[in-house]
């Protein structure tokens, strides 16, 4: 990247900030190329889908993260661009596979040449996800093509473990550089954070990533948002002057870096604080989702919109967390199977088609959440039937129109996309085709992404 490119970055990331820009020429890649972006004299940025961080310590070069898979060649070549030293070190935040997954031509180079391999360090539970994601590849795979739209997903199972793990804090003194390691609980169990003194530089991995916070994903494992908002207090406490995100832009100023963690956490804060109150007092799962309200004046911070996850994930996520699986509905602990009540409520209701039909209504009246429930049971009840299908199949795609994050648009957009197949007999990847939306996800350019791989 020429000194000017560079200037121009750092120009844009500034209007990120100031709300002038938004973070989609970044997400898409439209900096991602074969050369760093320099901050400082012993820093570099790679901006992409997955940042990595890139420090020249005097005695080699260490990596915070490494990217995914589509960026491994062209982070390997922005590397060796910005210095021909060897690279010593690889940190991984955390287990997710849009970091991790950049290694492997440092790897062969090294091998090639007859010098060591990096090591690749990071959290003890690192080791643990990467079994977990081999033993449930096919689920992985599922869930991913449902949020992302995305037919053709397949989800590896060859990972490149960590060489060096650590429990709580670890300190790595690599020439001229300290690089503190520290673990939190947050967007994963296995996160870890990265503080180097004498730069004045926090790497956040994704304890920090431009979006609300991915604390409530609907079809991944469990977040931690309370230790996740410490975490978040904790770095605020180091007096960064330079922020490096897993995912977005970086932020430059001691000042900026301490309102961005501080407003991250007060976000988290009270979502929690909200949550176990209702929780507290005897409410039902239903009862609070529908009653914690999110500050709108967070919500409406640059770094905090609700793009990917959303605050009503992150209450489920949480009575999850405190409350265990049951909602406190009697009805839902030993449930019959969905499409017999759905057939018994088609029945009471005079058939199906009055359902489907009672669904386009509330659809009409702007009622997008009401439709959904009616659109589905009578899809349940009746689940060949092609006008029932046409009718969720426009249910949901409006729904999926309306939502602000991926998660959100993923799964009512795949659920048009099923209900569309059914009516005009093809199937889903034909019908997530058909919208300019899918056509750009079938071909890989999704612009908000797989910000968080996990199960």
């Amino acid at each position: 990247m020429t000194e000017h490119n560079v200037d121009t970055y750092l120009s844009y990331a500034d209007g990120v900030w100031n709300g002038t820009e938004s973070l989609l020429p970044h997400f898409s890649g439209r900096f991602t190329g074969p050369e760093l972006v320099r901050v400082g004299e012993r820093g570099g940025f790679f901006p992409a889908f997955a940042n990595v961080s890139v420090f020249d310590t005097g005695d080699g070069l260490v990596l915070v993260d490494s990217g995914d898979f589509r960026t491994a060649e062209t982070l390997h070549t922005a590397v060796r661009a910005f210095s021909d030293a060897e690279v010593r070190a690889v940190v991984y935040t955390h287990g997710h596979i849009d970091h991790v997954f950049g290694v492997s031509p440092f790897d062969a180079t090294a091998d090639r040449d007859g010098t060591g391999r990096p090591e690749v360090i990071g959290h003890e539970a690192v080791a643990a996800r990467f079994d977990r994601y081999r033993a449930t590849a096919g689920y992985n795979g599922w869930i991913n093509r449902r949020q992302f739209g995305v037919p053709g997903l397949e989800w590896p199972t060859t990972y490149r473990y960590p060489d060096t793990v650590y429990r709580d804090r670890l300190t790595v003194r690599r020439g001229e550089l300290t690089f503190e390691l520290t673990h939190a609980w947050g967007e994963t169990d296995d996160h870890t954070y990265v503080w180097i003194p004498e730069l004045k530089t926090v790497c956040t991995g994704d304890l920090f990533i431009w979006n609300s916070p991915n604390a409530g994903n609907p079809q991944k494992v469990q977040r931690y948002p309370e230790e996740w908002a410490r975490a978040l207090r904790d770095m605020r406490a180091l007096g960064a002057e330079v922020l490096l995100p897993g995912h977005g832009v970086p932020i430059l100023g001691a000042d900026r870096i301490r309102q961005a963690l501080d407003d991250t956490a007060e976000l988290l804060e009270t979502l929690c604080t909200q949550t176990r109150d209702l929780m507290n007092a005897g409410l039902r799962l239903d009862e609070v989702i529908h009653a914690v309200r999110v500050p709108g004046e967070l919500l409406a911070k640059p770094y905090l919109h609700p793009a990917y996850d959303e605050p009503e994930f992150v209450v489920r996520n949480l009575w999850r967390l405190w409350g265990g699986w049951y909602d406190q509905n009697p009805a839902h602990l030993k449930p019959a199977p969905q499409a017999a009540v759905a057939t018994e409520l088609a029945a009471a209701a005079g058939g199906a088609r009055v359902l489907a039909d009672r669904a386009m209504e509330l659809l009409d009246a702007g009622q997008l959440r009401l439709a959904c429930h009616l659109a589905e049971t009578a899809a349940l009840a009746a689940p060949e039937d092609r006008g029932i299908a046409r009718v969720r199949a426009a249910v949901y795609g409006k729904r999926a129109a309306a939502e602000s994050s991926t998660m959100a648009r993923g799964v009512f957009g795949w659920a048009a996309a099923e209900s569309a197949a059914v009516a005009e007999g093809t199937d889903v990847a034909t019908e997530l085709t058909r919208t300019e939306e899918g056509r750009r996800r079938a071909a890989g350019a999704i612009s908000v992404g797989v910000v968080d791989d996990d199960r």
